[in-house]
């Protein structure tokens, strides 16, 4: 192997490359701006979604009479301007038609047309009160609250919680009042309690929130950034007519196969490494905002990578890309266009997806099983040193597995390149129709 012959053919690989708007888009600009357009066309979706929400009215029937020692609540229902009482009137197509004036009273409607109106989503909730069983009717003045809705509509369920709410906040209050008319102390009345400490801090948070993230789409990214390389590489080369040129160039065929496949591998580290940068950037700036309001370790949240991740994910990145550049060269170099080509990759594409089906619960590390699938196991490798997790044993492992699979698609890539109707083109097939072949020729020569 020449080493000059490689340097040479690395660099006009990667001449050729700069060249390509596809390749440049894909693999440097698409990295840089991705996520932050991602991240702030989420922000502003869910913004505008949450907006929406709290700005509708929401469509309630009462169907029994308010509790009459509770007055407090009927004008606290009545108060509430997101609230709107059906008339028990409808439109002339059957629709809802609420109180309106100053509101002095909630009309009570026929609990049939009601739940008719519910069932046709003209009525978002149907709201009724009941004297209670057993000891809570012991208590003068006690009632049950029941709210039929459809949790299957997001405006039924947003009308559950705005009368829950209420209820629940007027009830609280003359609970409390009644306690004190009995003399009952304030332990007396909390009998059992239950007491909530998130223990997470800020650099926790951040650190959950990236380790998330990057696991998957450091994957995503170095794929993408090896898969227009790949194609364009070897089935481009072909519908350009410049393979066969190519061929005659005064270098080893061996240099000319690993010069493409390093210059592969350099675009997929190179589109990792901008990825993991801009969503460093971006994350912050747009997620902090939405998570302000989550809880006390949200006010102060972090997006801090710790030192010692750097390098897994430095490792990860480029255990991916060779993974990658090798898989998917050889199946494009079956292709005889680019559109063939994209095709023929798309079965090693697919294996993004892979880390999101095994490694998507939140509280799992790598496991001796994760650690033996390609692909997922970086990402959960990649996930766990980002949470300040390391489990060595396990991450030889996976670094073991992944080497072995990049030697595999070398060694096999170098058996199938050394047919000479493929390297100039004449075979016309796919890499599964090529193994079938051989398989069949291998069983006639043996009879």
């Amino acid at each position: 192997m020449n080493l000059r012959e490689i340097r040479i053919l690395y660099g006009r690989e990667l001449r050729s490359a700069l060249r390509e708007r596809t390749i440049v888009f894909n693999t440097i600009l698409l990295p840089v701006f991705l996520y932050p357009v991602i991240l702030w066309a989420m922000f502003t979706a869910l913004t505008f979604i949450q907006g929406r929400n709290e700005g509708f009215t929401s469509r309630v029937a009462l169907v029994a009479a308010l509790p009459s020692p509770h007055p407090v609540l009927a004008e606290s229902l009545r108060a509430d301007a997101n609230l709107s009482f059906w008339n028990g009137e409808t439109t002339s197509a059957g629709g809802f038609v609420g109180i309106s004036g100053d509101r002095a009273a909630i009309p009570v409607v026929d609990s049939a047309a009601a739940h008719a109106l519910l069932r046709n989503r003209e009525l978002d909730a149907v709201l009724l009160f009941t004297e209670p069983d057993g000891e809570a009717a012991a208590l003068a003045g006690n009632f049950e609250a029941r709210i039929l809705f459809d949790r299957a509509i997001d405006r039924s369920r947003r009308a559950r919680d705005r009368v829950s709410g209420r209820i629940d906040d007027y009830r609280a209050g003359w609970l409390a009042r009644e306690a004190e008319r009995m003399g009952l102390s304030e332990a007396e009345q909390v009998r059992f309690a239950v007491r909530q400490d998130d223990v997470s801090t800020g650099e926790d948070l951040g650190a959950f929130l990236l380790g998330q993230m990057i696991s998957l789409f450091l994957v995503i990214m170095v794929a993408l950034g090896c898969f227009v390389p790949s194609v364009d590489t070897t089935a481009g080369e072909r519908e350009r007519s410049t393979w066969e040129t190519l061929m005659t160039v005064g270098a080893a065929r061996r240099s000319v196969v690993v010069a493409k496949y390093l210059h592969v591998a350099t675009l997929g580290i190179l589109a990792g490494s901008l990825n993991v940068i801009a969503l460093f950037i971006s994350i912050g700036a747009v997620l902090r905002p939405l998570l302000s309001g989550v809880g006390a370790a949200a006010d102060t949240i972090s997006f801090q990578i710790p030192l010692a991740a750097w390098p897994m994910m430095i490792v990860g990145a480029v255990a991916l890309a060779l993974f990658f550049s090798a898989a998917m060269m050889i199946l494009a170099a079956f292709a005889r266009s680019f559109k063939d080509g994209q095709a023929m990759v798309q079965p090693v594409y697919w294996m993004v997806f892979l880390p999101l089906l095994l490694g998507s619960q939140t509280d799992a590390t790598l496991t001796p099983a994760l650690a033996s699938i390609p692909v997922a196991n970086v990402s959960m490798m990649i996930r766990d040193a980002v949470n300040g997790v390391f489990l060595w044993p396990l991450i030889a492992q996976t670094l073991a597995v992944t080497l072995g699979t990049i030697v595999l698609c070398l060694v096999s890539a170098r058996a199938i390149l050394g047919f000479e109707e493929l390297m100039t083109g004449a075979y016309d097939g796919s890499f599964w129709r090529f193994l079938k072949d051989r398989a069949w020729r291998g069983r006639r020569a043996k009879a």
